[in-house]
């Protein structure tokens, strides 16, 4: 199938190469004439401008959006929609927020153009795992394009269907899945995103935890100096917390066991925040998600106001000290 690729960073290179390996024809275009040149070898059609990208790919064309959430896919959306004609459609395979879907989609239905939204997980290690696939739109439109869909997909593998699944009416087990109309998608992996904030802050305290296991405030017969990379690799067989998260935690572990090139200021990129007010809308209690949320908040500041204050009623109060630094 003919698909145009907007985006040739990290994870838009590596899709284009994954596709273009099973025998789709990729035509592409990124602001970078260099990320252009590098997939053309590869086999890729390079387009040199917007215009020429639209010129090259035959009616009804496809073209698959890889670039920032916000302003980039916004702008870059409202450029392809200039260019379109009934019948086309454009895919956006980033992490937008999936209001703007709904309202993209509600434009573009006049001119006859197919909006789709495709939430993509796996990040960089897609391009030999497969990507997870969670994807709004209409019927016809997923119909049309899962070609695309079962190609950047992981496939069933080793990993056996849900017994009771009904087969005949889904492709879940196959890594990609329509979630429902335009927004869709991208709901289910901003909720998607939400819960990995919760899981990783799981791991990352009970790993605290344990590291601190041999705490010189603990009894002594009570004090452990445990080796972390050897919990986490056993953790990975036979455990019921066993998970490709802890598989890269254990990594990270055997590779620098005090993590010493990391100082733990941890960024958000917007989803956690959008789960956690989808929550707030639909009056559901997420406690464990915003806290996950709010520590990484947290990991930015060294000690805030709110915390100097409880030090002062502390000491206001019971006569509290602070201990010295």
């Amino acid at each position: 199938m003919q698909l145009g690729l907007i985006g040739l960073g990290r994870m838009g290179g590596n899709m284009a190469r994954r596709l273009m390996a099973a025998g789709h024809q990729i035509v592409a275009w990124d602001r970078s004439a260099d990320a252009v040149s590098s997939l053309s070898k590869d086999g890729a059609s390079g387009a040199s401008s917007l215009d020429d990208l639209i010129a090259r790919l035959d009616p009804p064309r496809a073209v698959w959006i890889m670039v920032p959430a916000g302003d980039p896919t916004e702008q870059t959306v409202t450029m392809l929609a200039d260019r379109m004609t009934s019948g086309d459609t454009i895919i956006d395979g980033g992490n937008s927020f999936y209001k703007d879907d709904i309202r993209r989609s509600r434009a573009l239905a006049p001119k006859g153009v197919n909006y789709v939204d495709v939430g993509t997980s796996g990040g960089v290690w897609g391009a030999d795992r497969g990507y997870c696939l969670m994807v709004g739109s209409s019927d016809d439109a997923f119909a049309r394009l899962r070609p695309i869909f079962r190609t950047l997909a992981p496939g069933q593998g080793e990993t056996l269907p849900t017994p009771s699944l009904d087969l005949s009416k889904t492709t879940a087990h196959e890594g990609y899945v329509h979630c429902g109309p335009p927004g869709a998608g991208h709901f289910v992996k901003m909720i998607h995103n939400g819960i990995e904030y919760g899981l990783m802050q799981a791991y990352a305290e009970g790993f605290d935890i344990l590291r601190n296991a041999g705490s010189e405030t603990l009894p002594p017969e009570q004090r452990f100096n445990l080796n972390l990379p050897e919990i986490a690799e056993v953790w990975r067989r036979g455990s019921v917390v066993s998970s490709w998260l802890l598989d890269l935690a254990a990594r990270a572990l055997a590779d620098d066991p005090q993590l010493t090139k990391y100082v733990g200021f941890v960024q958000d990129s917007g989803e956690g925040r959008w789960t956690v007010d989808a929550a707030i809308e639909e009056e559901v209690p997420a406690d464990v998600l915003t806290a996950a949320l709010y520590a990484r908040f947290r990991s930015r500041r060294d000690h805030t106001f709110a915390e100097k204050l409880l030090s002062a009623l502390r000491a206001q109060f019971g006569g509290h000290v602070e201990r010295p630094r």
